[in-house]
């Protein structure tokens, strides 16, 4: 990678939209401005407009009036919108990528591999958009026939998280535009712009006004709870916290908002003593430290056979220690900064409270001193039952392990969690793996692979991780509604 040039980085900050995007329009905000902080030094990349409760209203005022026509738009349209805007971040890969560095924290190559990631989505729901389909059959009687139609939700709300600034918007509004739905998109305040290049780039896809409208804000609350009172309103999808995502379904209970909640996540990561070690090792470290760890995804603990325990441990901390940490910009760097205090605060406490507790550090243990929000890569050997990052979910480059010794030990150790969204498995066993794989209480399961996302597949969870799914053939349903008729013959 060559060096990236503090023009480079004005470059892009520059070029991106700093408005709400409104029925087709830009516009200021009415509540002013909001910073959006580098976290690789704490200052301020740039501020963009703060919207008020009057904002938030009336991006949903004309999505509830684009609906119909967009609606009876013809899917292959729909699905061409959605084909020149995957071609265009393509184009812009490089841009994109550093301007989700800048905001986000994580090195520039994995952030060029989350522009492919969101791209995707994109192509595979133009791709889906013409198979919407329905059903014609017989009613058992003979008497009648069966007939069903898919069609849009309607208006949705879409609220996206900071650790993928791109691809969880473009996992949401990809299937919403093949559907035929109109949106309000609200982005993490810590991450905007990705998004609001998003809704740039669909704009000059040839997306009609008023489909996505996009309301970046300091106060999701304040400006989101009004929308999800808003009868008008037909579907709300979210990702983020469980605590939040309780918070959101009881408000849209009062509307039985259609829901999809991706929520958090406490992946176990088991090795069985008969893995091939080194996949497993290679496994864990792309699990653990992918987007530095801040992933739902992220492998939470590490159950491990007790005959390889300690080696398994020691392999992990060499790799994960050898890992350059610094600003995302620079070369070679591996791990990028956590994405405010708050996070690194968080880590660092579940740290010293394992520690506290008896676990061993093999390796980092401690917040970077200086400007940015680090936190060394680390690795905790003979972490106990009641440290709290065996329950909580971790979100930065720790990885906790402990020894199992029976397999019905580790299914019901990964099972130890009220959260279900991904498990990984590593096993040279195909019984064994089989058997494990169904024990298992996850939406997902990564087998001898330290990766699940792909927009191909089915994305979500089970218990506290949430419910429904993003991606796949199964993403599109989630913004459909099946209507039967019934004809009488």
């Amino acid at each position: 990678m060559s060096t990236i040039t503090t023009t480079q980085e004005q470059h892009v900050i520059d070029n991106v939209p700093k408005q709400l995007y409104i029925g087709g329009e830009w516009r200021d905000g009415g509540e002013g401005t909001l910073a959006v902080e580098d976290p690789s030094t704490g200052e301020t990349l740039c501020e963009v407009a703060d919207a008020s409760v009057e904002d938030a209203k009336a991006a949903l005022d004309v999505a509830v009036e684009a609906g119909p026509d967009f609606a009876a738009r013809p899917p292959r349209e729909r699905g061409e919108i959605l084909r020149r805007a995957y071609e265009a971040i393509i184009d812009r890969q490089d841009e994109l990528a550093l301007l989700m560095t800048l905001e986000m924290g994580k090195p520039v190559s994995e952030s060029r591999a989350e522009i492919v990631y969101a791209a995707d989505f994109l192509r595979w729901f133009a791709e889906e958009a013409v198979r919407i389909d329905g059903r014609f059959a017989v009613a058992p009687n003979g008497q009648s026939r069966l007939l069903t139609m898919k069609q849009p939700v309607g208006p949705c709300l879409l609220i996206t998280p900071w650790n993928f600034p791109l691809a969880m918007g473009t996992r949401k509004v990809g299937p919403a535009i093949a559907a035929g739905c109109t949106m309000v998109v609200k982005p993490a305040q810590q991450t905007p712009l990705s998004m609001l290049m998003l809704a740039s780039i669909l704009e000059e896809a040839g997306l009609p006004g008023g489909v996505l409208n996009l309301v970046t804000a300091s106060s999701s609350s304040r400006t989101m709870e009004p929308l999800i009172a808003d009868p008008r309103l037909r579907k709300l999808s979210f990702t983020g916290s469980t605590e939040v995502g309780r918070t959101l379904m009881g408000q849209a209970s009062e509307n039985l908002l259609r829901l999809s909640m991706e929520l958090g996540g406490n992946a176990p990561f088991i090795v069985f003593e008969d893995a091939d070690f080194d996949a497993a090792v290679e496994g864990a470290v792309i699990a653990k430290m992918r987007n530095i760890g801040e992933a739902c995804t992220a492998a939470n603990r590490f159950h491990v056979a007790e005959s390889i325990a300690d080696r398994f441990a020691e392999a992990l901390a060499d790799r994960i220690g050898a890992m350059r940490v610094g600003r995302g910009t620079e070369d070679g760097v591996k791990v990028g900064p956590l994405i405010d205090e708050k996070q690194r605060g968080k880590v660092a406490a579940l740290v010293d409270d394992a520690v506290q507790r008896g676990a061993r550090v093999l390796v980092g243990g401690h917040a970077r001193d200086g400007a940015g929000y680090f936190y060394d890569p680390t690795v905790l050997a003979d972490v106990p039952d009641g440290a709290e990052l065996l329950r909580e979910e971790i979100f930065g480059p720790v990885a906790p392990v402990k020894p199992f010794a029976t397999e019905a030990e580790a299914i019901a150790a990964a099972n130890d969690t009220e959260f279900g969204l991904v498990a990984y498995l590593f096993t040279s066993d195909l019984k064994r793996a089989l058997r494990v794989v169904e024990a298992l209480e996850t939406g997902m399961v990564g087998l001898n692979q330290g990766i699940v996302s792909n927009a191909a597949a089915p994305f979500g969870g089970v218990k506290h991780s949430g419910f429904g799914r993003e991606g796949g053939y199964e993403g599109i349903e989630e913004y459909l509604e099946t209507k039967y008729v019934a004809v009488n013959l």
